[in-house]
């Protein structure tokens, strides 16, 4: 169970330090689409801003293709989320549902050919990057809050954990408390019986020694 927390809290983790850099990507992304809307803009402006906008596009998909721990990516195209096992039976799970950053996805609204080369293309794009700042501005925190979740139940389990042994280890330690007296207690019987049967013994000749 420990194990499936951990695994779920990295797993987690790593997609909000991913999420974070594809947030930092957009906003790079909207200063080049911003400027690319003015209107009296060189045609050789355009083109280095448009291949700037390209490079870090690129880079989305890269990031969110790579977010992965232990075979676990919440943010890739196809992700499936994450279930945690929550008790040592198996009954409860803590579930962390995928949030998928990709090129075209609900969250990231920029297309895998998303261009700023014209001044139409440029508004457009200006759209599609603010609407995806504000998703996953929602998806991190989201993730945020079940990151949250995982670790304080993993802090839990710990806890348990801890209270679990030491209750086990008193009760030994009890056990072995009782099975300690009754060992004195036997040896002590064991003891008296010695002497009074040596005292028995010695009666005859005490009593033989009063006729001498």
């Amino acid at each position: 169970m420990k194990q499936s927390l951990d695994r779920g809290v990295a797993a987690t983790d790593v997609a909000m330090a991913a999420g974070e850099t594809v947030s930092d990507l957009l906003l790079q992304m909207k200063e080049k689409a911003l400027a690319a809307t003015d209107a009296s803009l060189k045609t050789a402006a355009r083109a280095a801003l448009n291949e700037d906008f390209k490079a870090l596009r690129d880079q989305i998909a890269s990031v969110t293709n790579n977010a992965e721990f232990n075979g676990v990516n919440l943010l890739k195209t196809g992700a499936d989320g994450f279930t945690a096992l929550a008790n040592a039976e198996g009954t409860a799970t803590l579930t962390v549902p995928a949030e998928v950053m990709a090129l075209g996805s609900t969250t990231v609204t920029v297309a895998l050919t998303q261009s700023i080369e014209t001044l139409t293309k440029a508004q457009a794009s200006l759209t599609a990057v603010n609407a995806s700042i504000d998703n996953v501005s929602g998806a991190l925190a989201r993730l945020g809050t079940k990151s949250k979740a995982l670790t304080t139940h993993l802090t839990f389990v710990g806890k348990l954990s801890d209270a679990l042994e030491s209750g086990v280890g008193n009760l030994v330690d009890a056990d072995l408390a009782k099975e300690s007296a009754k060992l004195q207690a036997l040896q002590t019987k064991q003891q008296l019986g010695v002497q009074a049967l040596s005292i028995a013994n010695q009666t005859p000749q005490l009593v033989l020694s009063l006729f001498q």
